[in-house]
This record gives structure tokens, sequence and C-alpha cells, in this order.
């Protein structure tokens, strides 16, 4: 959710090759794994801070991402020189990207990974298992994460009172912000939320469908503040 969800979507085709997309009236942009959706909407406050850290990106060229992000006059923090860095977009919006030998030639980037910060990393892993089926993952060794298809979640700790912590600002809930929230496709939508109404999962929104298009949607919120989307519909586009 940004105030120019045009000039976004340029950002998005020309540094990451995106491909843009109109699903009724959304206005998407499509890159390999994931869907940007995008809206029009002033201020809510970036990613840093909120529930969702980050999202990350493989990339074919790192220097040309680079390059690519530096001649649209956006912020960027390089992690390891020449490898991986923080990309800044419009309403604060940090994208990591990775320079990888595994991206297809043909392909300017693809999906990597959601991370989503928690007091307790490995509760929140726990409750991504349990909860979607996710697989054990480690994207990074030592770094254990929730492998879904097309990506991984990973954790990043954050707070704590202890010894050598000060006390911090509780986590932002992703809702109303830039980033207002990450989603799942699933196979059958309503099957789905029976399912994890079983667990004891409660649903911020039960299924709908899109008017004017075959994509279905519900809406839920992690403990932890993340809003999450599961959509049906998405994969066959």
């Amino acid at each position: 959710m940004v105030p120019d969800p045009n000039a976004t979507e340029k950002l998005l085709v020309d540094i990451l090759g995106g491909t843009p997309m109109r699903i009724g009236a959304l206005q998407t942009v499509k890159s390999p794994g994931v869907f940007f959706i995008l809206g029009k909407r002033d201020g809510g406050g970036g990613t840093d801070g909120s529930a969702v850290n980050h999202v990350g990106f493989y990339v074919k060229s790192y220097a040309e991402t680079k390059a690519k992000a530096t001649a649209a006059g956006l912020a960027i923090r390089e992690l390891v020189p020449n490898v991986q860095a923080f990309i800044t977009f419009p309403g604060d919006v940090l994208v990591e990207v990775q320079e990888m030998d595994t991206v297809k030639s043909a392909t300017v980037a693809e999906f990597s990974h959601y991370h989503l910060s928690a007091p307790d990393t490995e509760a929140a892993r726990q409750w991504y298992l349990k909860t979607f089926g996710a697989a054990e993952a480690e994207r990074r060794k030592g770094n254990k994460g929730a492998g879904l298809t097309g990506g991984t979640i990973d954790f990043l700790a954050y707070g704590g009172q202890g010894k050598n912590k000060a006390p911090v600002a509780p986590l932002a809930p992703t809702k109303g912000r830039s980033l207002d929230h990450i989603g799942f496709e699933v196979k059958d939508l309503d099957a789905t939320v029976k399912a994890l109404e079983a667990k004891g999962v409660k649903m911020d929104s039960a299924p709908r469908q899109i008017q004017g298009t075959n994509l279905k949607i519900a809406f839920l919120t992690d403990p932890w503040g993340t809003y999450i989307e599961l959509t049906e519909g998405l994969r066959s586009l």
C-alpha cells in the first residue's frame, strides 16, 4: 500500500523483472514465486519494526540489480559486498536481494523468503509448521525456517528484557502498514479454512470471491501480528 502504485509497479518491473498483471480491479506484479498486489494509501509505516521485517529475493546479477536500484534513487544497505543488500522500496518496504547462481538464465529475480520478527522464533516457527503443514527448512546454515512451495519463512529474534537487553516497543501488526499482509496460495480454500478452524485458528474473514475474477480469498492473523491472506486461483495465472 503506497502513495503511487504505478510508480512502485514500474520499480518492481524494472528492478526485479516482474510482469504487470490485472486481476479484475486488482493491480498486481507477478514475479517467480510471488505476486505483489498494489493499492494506494499514504503513510502507515514500513516493514522495519513490524511483524514482517522484510521480503527476500534471489537475483541473477547483484551488480545489475544494485545499478538499477541506484539509478531509481532507492536507498541500498549492503550486507555482503557484491552479493547481498537491502533495498528500500516505496513505503519503506525492505527487500533483501542476494545473488544466486540457481536463478534461471531467463529470470531477473525469484522469490526467496519472508523474514518475520517474533520474540520467540522457535515458537513462531512451530506455529507455521503445524498450522500450514510447512516443511522443515534451513535456507542458511543454523537458521531454521518453515518451507513452503516457492520459498521459506525465516524468523528474526526481537525484543526481550534479559540481562543485557533494554525494553523495546512491541512489534507493530502488519495490517494498515505499507506491507499490509503476506499471502499463501492453497488448493481448496474452503477446505483449508475448515481445517484451520478445526485446529483452533480464528479467521479474520471467511472465504469470498473477488468480483469479476476466479480468485477466492480469506484472511487470518498469526499470533505475532502478521496479517495473512489465503488465496485460491493465483496458481493458474
